[in-house]
């Protein structure tokens, strides 16, 4: 299983690549087309809200195919994606070539991480979901780095030539490394749906969209934000989103472990770093040192967000575990969608330097939702 669960990983590389990889290179992007960095922000937000609106509803489509099938034709179009970019279209193109995989990339998170733990016991089906969502550590600290230093070095294109890279390492790893596999058992939608109706799944949900816009009110304007507010070069960005990455491998890690024990207090001690990181970077003003040690805390924090939300829902799901999966992806993507546009809103009127403190205000928001959702359970099993 484990096979299938690296393999998993390395799609997610590929897929994640696509999505965050024009974080660092926004404002190479805007300069190219004379656009602002919030209108440039758009490339990130429109991606994440194509997956928040169809994203449940393409996974129950996709539920009844063979899973490798699926995997292999999402990653296709990622591929595709990637070389169309490439050749630097025009930004209407660029925006439409970026929008069509954001349908299926939902699908291909819940569909790999129900491959990697279809059959495991309990005890690992979290391990097993930490490798899978781990691509997303790991693209923290190899390609969105590579690409936004080779955007630095190059030009932007280049950028997207990494994503058509690593994307066709995937189909080949894929279309070589998997078995076919036919879903066996078939649940019914109603079936799949009824966890709509569960209250505990609701609060979770919320808590999910909560907490992703909460790291993605700053992390979409990372580059924009150490160049403006830490005065740090383009050069130092990648150097940064490098060192963002690394110490996020080993937080995801960890995490893996942690939600073994206890979900909630490993969802809980990570997300406190929404409100703990704006007061960090605040303090760390005038001093690069300083600002370095705050940037690798922060991707600590950050890094696992994704695993946490997954295994927070499915914790309150276990019987819909790809839709479960879907919907964490759906909402943590509008969430990316809402933590973008709204933090781009503020920095339209205010700069740069508040984004941080729009994070934390989801950041608390989050914790809430976490909180009720321990009373909630609490007043249940009285």
């Amino acid at each position: 299983m484990k096979r299938i669960a690296y393999i998993g990983c390395l799609g997610m590389i590929g897929v994640i690549t696509t999505e965050f990889g024009v974080i660092g290179i926004l404002p190479q992007l805007a300069e190219h087309y004379h656009i602002s960095i919030e209108k440039a922000g758009i490339l990130l937000s429109a991606f994440a809200m194509v997956i928040a609106l169809t994203g449940p509803f393409m996974t129950l489509l996709a539920s009844e195919f063979d899973r490798k099938k699926v995997m292999m034709t999402a990653i296709s179009i990622f591929l595709i994606t990637g070389i169309v970019s490439a050749f630097a279209p025009p930004f209407w193109l660029l925006l439409l070539v970026r929008i069509l995989p954001a349908f299926l990339q939902p699908v291909y998170i819940a569909v790999a991480i129900a491959a990697a733990t279809s059959g495991v016991n309990d005890k690992i089906k979290n391990e097993m979901m930490g490798i899978v969502l781990g691509g997303i550590a790991i693209t923290m600290v190899t390609t969105v780095p590579l690409a936004t230093w080779l955007a630095g070095r190059l030009n932007w294109q280049a950028s997207f030539l990494v994503q058509a890279l690593v994307t066709m390492i995937a189909l080949i790893a894929i279309w070589k490394g998997l078995p076919t596999m036919p879903v066996k058992e078939k649940k019914s939608y109603g079936s799949q749906l009824s966890i709509l109706k569960n209250k505990t799944f609701i609060i979770s949900t919320t808590m999910n969209f909560f907490m992703i816009a909460a790291w993605f009110s700053t992390y979409s304007y990372f580059a924009d934000y150490i160049s403006k507010t830490k005065n740090m070069t383009g050069d130092m960005a990648s150097y940064m989103l490098l060192l963002f990455g690394i110490t996020g491998v080993l937080s995801n890690w960890l995490a893996g472990k942690l939600l073994g024990r206890s979900i909630p207090i490993t969802a809980a001690l990570f997300l406190s770093g929404t409100v703990i990181i704006p007061f960090a970077l605040y303090l760390s003003e005038g001093s690069t040192i300083a600002t370095v040690a705050v940037i690798a805390i922060w991707g600590f924090f950050y890094a696992p967000c994704f695993l946490n939300a997954s295994a927070y829902m499915i914790s309150a799901a276990p019987n819909a575990l790809e839709f479960a999966n879907s919907l964490a992806t759906s909402f943590g993507n509008l969430g990316v969608a809402v933590g973008t546009t709204v933090s781009g809103w503020f920095i339209f009127h205010s700069g740069v330097a508040i984004a941080p403190w729009v994070g934390a205000v989801f950041g608390v928001a989050a914790i809430a939702m976490v909180g009720l959702r321990y009373l909630l359970e609490r007043k249940q099993r009285i």
